[in-house]
């Protein structure tokens, strides 16, 4: 039977994120799943502030919170470049950098990083969130490295075209036909799904699995 356990989860109050949150609460565990208000992940400060007035460290981290902003090399700005870096990897860095220490001294802990299937291929557009997916990845395997001896297990989920509000919005619908025409199983995934795979990695039952970044994709990447 998986232990009751407490888990901080970026992005848990819409899509995959609440997806997540709900399963976990469901099965027993203590969820918080900060506002933007409280955590601001495109600004480093926020974040650290954030981190500084947590009252409990969590068993389990889940870095769900994302931005895609969709613009071409020539038209892409500093701006947009940073707030994708940060809130895709500066701020999972951080989150991680901060609860490691107290998951190694329990000799327990999970941590899930939402990378995509952007961090393996690409497409026009995407360049700053690619970078940043496939910086998460590097950051998910060295983590996994370092934090393998205290029982701390690190990976990556890639999900692919998933039924959420980001997709709606970054996806017109002829886009999102287009798209699951190279899909195998010819349908967006629901987030429950992406939730029972997540589920499984931070749970008791994930004993042996660390350092991987595994995508959930109706194998799409297949093609």
């Amino acid at each position: 039977m998986t232990a009751t356990r407490k888990a901080l989860i970026t992005g848990g109050n819409r899509g995959i994120g609440q997806a997540i949150s709900e399963l976990l609460k469901a099965e027993g565990h203590e969820v918080r799943t900060p506002t933007r208000a409280e955590l601001d992940l495109a600004s480093p400060a926020s974040v650290q502030g954030y981190i500084a007035s947590l009252d409990w460290q969590p068993d389990i981290l889940i870095n769900n919170a994302g931005l895609n902003k969709i613009n071409s090399l020539e038209t892409l700005s500093l701006d947009d470049w940073q707030a994708v870096l940060n809130t895709n990897l500066t701020a999972p860095f951080l989150l991680i950098q901060a609860v490691a220490g107290a998951m190694k001294e329990r000799g327990w802990g999970r941590i899930v990083n939402l990378s995509s299937c952007y961090s393996l291929v690409s497409r026009a557009g995407r360049m700053a969130y690619t970078a940043s997916k496939s910086g998460l990845n590097g950051l998910t395997r060295t983590a996994a490295i370092e934090l393998a001896p205290y029982n701390v297990l690190v990976n990556a989920v890639g999900p692919g075209f998933v039924e959420t509000d980001m997709t709606r919005q970054n996806n017109n619908p002829a886009q999102i036909e287009a798209l699951l025409a190279q899909v195998p199983l010819g349908r967006l995934a629901q987030p429950t799904e992406i939730a029972a795979f997540v589920a499984f990695l931070v749970s008791d039952r994930n004993t042996y699995l660390t350092g991987q970044i595994i995508p959930v994709d109706g194998g799409f990447l297949c093609q």
